[in-house]
């Protein structure tokens, strides 16, 4: 069972740019896919968006980055998370738990389109998390995956998070 902590950057409207520049400067293997990709967003404008890119460089360095929906707010420096990711469960349960102690939840660790357990949150220092689990059965409340909610709401009409400054729900 492994974990790992990454940097994920959010961009408004140049994710494609963005990571590429940084593949240039990195080097490395860079794959992106798009909101439509995963029926993310019901908006056409938002599309061919990128919802989530990974850049893995030759000496292992991990970037993460996706396209803000337009609807979400975004600020240009504030513009970052940090993503937890693995296969261990009970580990990184653990820490969306943990993390979210006197913060907020941005969205609940939950069966994820993608067919992994997902949550976002924020801390009590206000740094944005998103938590990722390969592969999980069931989210943090002990939900299947035929009853838990999925991130994909979040895209359509209406059903923005509670919190405009909460980060992308792009995946890991």
């Amino acid at each position: 069972m492994t974990s790992q902590i990454t940097p994920y950057l959010h961009f408004r409207d140049d994710a494609r740019e963005g990571m590429s520049f940084y593949q240039r400067v990195f080097g490395g293997e860079l794959t992106m896919s798009t909101f439509e990709e995963f029926e993310m967003s019901n908006d056409p404008v938002e599309k061919l968006k990128i919802m989530h890119a990974q850049l893995i460089a030759p000496n292992g360095l991990v970037l993460m980055g996706a396209d803000t929906p337009t609807k979400m707010e975004y600020k240009p420096g504030d513009s970052i998370s940090i993503a937890l990711s693995g296969d261990d469960e009970d580990l990184l349960t653990g820490y969306y738990n943990g993390l979210v102690e006197d913060g907020t939840i941005v969205e609940p660790l939950s069966k994820s389109p993608w067919g992994d357990s997902f949550g976002m949150l924020r801390d009590k220092y206000n740094v944005n998390w998103m938590v990722n689990i390969t592969g999980a059965g069931a989210d943090a409340a002990g939900q299947s995956p035929a009853t838990a909610e999925t991130p994909a709401g979040l895209m359509e009409e209406g059903n923005a998070p509670d919190n405009p400054s909460a980060p992308n729900p792009a995946v890991l």
